[in-house]
């Protein structure tokens, strides 16, 4: 059985053992469980039961990783995306005066158009429509986006109102000790031990409970309250007219952030076909757009691929054994949510910031010394940490790429598609200033 597993999984073309692929899970989940609590804790601002969100937040992560990693065989993990649940809660609910069911007939609703593009092909033409010259670039600046996070999340970077940011107050003993945590993983991967990423997380999160910054707050979690959220979706209302923007901005954002979070974890995985191909694309957005659904079903916001699964590729991940295991973990998370609840920021937080300083290593196949790919590039770069936003940072690459094409006499008719995407990004963009 263990040998049928591994041909399936390709261990031997991808070079990687049953240790290195848990490993890796494990790392994914320990910078990922923090959505356990932060989801919860935005959609009860609607009025949304927290048990019943948690549990469902488990369980579609867990569904969604999982199917990922079986079907597609790629290290992602997925999750409610972050964004889209602050979306769902202060735009579609707290300031539109949509109903909370309603609004997760919508997600429901973008979930089942997710699996039609999928189906008729349309999002796999757009995901090979952009240029594998901006690969690279997605990459590094999801890479920034990320260690940016991490920066801010352990207080190392604070805001400013001169600067906009500045440096954090270091004898903070939270912001020490990420400081700490970055050398111990740094340390680790020079000496090249493949789960530095975990093992600096634990180390970290084990002097901070002997200096006693680690605050552990019970959470009892009942699945009986799931019914409160499961099923009570209300599809009828959210096929009004007033509702088809929500469903529009569900359906862009989470197809273009998932687009930017796959090329930058492929590239970074080495998983792209020298064609610039990313294969399995059918199996990956099914597995995507199922657990959409599967999410809106349960009682959550939409579910998306988690740029954390970055830190799993970092720690050695290569096939869906790394997404299976985080969502195995996921599961068991509902049993022992309260521990969870005990890892702090400052121990996944050099995680982030180091992740994203591999990340970055990617754009030295980025062909500088050519202004047509360079510029888009630089912007796809630099946008996506400054707007906190993939999809805006793509977006912005994609449109500078197809303008410069054009107006270089370099267009062809063979890139439709590239001009499409170009027109819906400038759309979305468009969309977002008004």
């Amino acid at each position: 059985m263990r040998l049928v597993l591994e041909r399936y999984f390709a261990f031997a073309e991808h070079q990687t053992t049953w240790r290195t692929e848990i490993l890796a899970g494990i790392t994914t989940f320990v910078t990922m469980a923090y959505i356990i609590f932060v989801n919860p804790a935005i959609l009860s601002e609607t009025g949304m039961p927290v048990g019943a969100v948690t549990i469902a937040t488990c369980l579609c992560a867990a569904f969604g990783s999982i199917m990922m990693g079986a079907l597609a065989n790629l290290p992602l993990a997925l999750a409610p995306g972050m964004g889209l649940n602050a979306y769902f809660t202060y735009t579609v609910v707290k300031g539109m005066g949509v109903h909370w069911q309603t609004a997760l007939g919508a997600v429901f609703l973008s979930g089942i158009l997710f699996l039609l593009l999928t189906v008729t092909g349309l999002r796999q033409q757009l995901v090979a429509a952009i240029p594998k010259e901006l690969h690279a670039a997605v990459a590094g600046g999801i890479g920034l986006f990320i260690a940016f996070i991490g920066l801010r999340n352990s207080g190392i970077i604070v805001p400013s109102p001169a600067t906009t940011v500045t440096l954090g107050n270091l004898h903070n003993p939270a912001t020490a000790l990420a400081c700490l945590g970055i050398l111990i993983i740094a340390i680790l991967q020079v000496l090249r031990v493949k789960a530095s990423m975990l093992i600096g997380v634990l180390a970290t999160m084990a002097v901070g409970i002997a200096f006693g910054q680690v605050q552990w707050h019970p959470m009892p979690v009942h699945f009986s309250d799931l019914a409160k959220t499961a099923g009570q979706l209300d599809i009828r209302g959210a096929v009004g007219l007033k509702i088809v923007e929500i469903i529009f901005v569900f359906l862009f954002v989470d197809l273009f952030d998932n687009i930017g979070t796959l090329v930058a974890v492929t590239e970074r995985a080495g998983l792209i076909r020298p064609d610039g191909a990313i294969p399995k694309l059918n199996r990956i957005f099914f597995a995507d757009a199922s657990a959409t659904v599967a999410g809106s079903l349960l009682g959550t916001s939409t579910v998306t691929s988690y740029i954390e699964s970055a830190a799993g590729v970092a720690a050695g991940g290569r096939t869906g054994v790394t997404a299976i295991t985080t969502g195995i973990l996921f599961l068991l998370a509902l049993f022992i949510a309260p521990v969870i609840g005990a890892i702090p920021t400052f121990a996944t937080a050099p995680a982030l910031i180091l992740v994203g300083a591999l990340m970055v290593g990617c754009v030295g196949h980025i062909t500088w010394d050519e202004p047509r790919i360079a510029i888009p590039a630089f912007l796809t770069i630099v946008t996506i940490p400054l707007t906190y936003s993939i999809a805006t940072g793509l977006s912005l690459g994609i449109v500078t790429y197809a303008i410069l094409e054009l107006t270089t006499g370099r267009g062809s008719r063979k890139r439709w598609m590239l001009y499409v995407l170009a027109v819906l990004f400038l759309v979305r963009l468009i969309y977002m200033a008004v």
